[in-house]
């Protein structure tokens, strides 16, 4: 059996976008669109978007990159206060291997006509299957294309 460990860390991103707070919390609550900039992109393929957005509500995802290994999202929102703020935890899985358990929290700030959103990520990564690096890039990569979505 291999060797357990937990690598803990934090980290903050954000972004100003030039939409109300209203319409990037939207983002997040509208399936159709949160499937967009959330697991939809280049390469790769969804197999499942579903859930709920409410408080103790789910969201799970299932998809692979050009068809690589299953990765698997599961999430639980624990916080939701429509247009401010919302706190989920979730779980990312690939093939068999549990590889991370993170809280986040997502804030939605007026920033003149615009957003500020801040978001927080607590991770615990999981016998050297990932680190803060890869998810903290992925979160980048994802705030990216949320910014293209609310441009359409």
């Amino acid at each position: 059996m291999a060797e357990r460990s937990v690598t803990h860390a934090t980290f903050t991103l954000e972004r100003t976008y030039d939409a109300p707070p209203a319409k990037v919390f939207k983002a997040f609550a509208d399936p159709a669109i949160k499937r967009r900039w959330f697991v939809e992109g280049e390469g790769w393929e969804v197999d499942e978007f579903t859930g709920e957005f409410k408080v103790g509500g789910f969201e799970r995802s299932r998809f692979r990159f050009r068809g690589g290994q299953p990765v698997r999202n599961d999430t639980t929102y624990h916080d939701i206060v429509p247009n401010e703020r919302i706190i989920f935890a979730y779980t990312m899985t690939i093939g068999e291997n549990r590889i991370s358990a993170s809280l986040a929290t997502c804030e939605f700030k007026p920033s003149g006509a615009g957003t500020q959103f801040v978001f927080t990520e607590q991770g615990a990564f999981l016998d050297g299957l990932d680190n803060v690096g890869p998810r903290q890039g992925g979160w980048k990569e994802l705030l990216d294309a949320l910014g293209r979505a609310l441009k359409s």
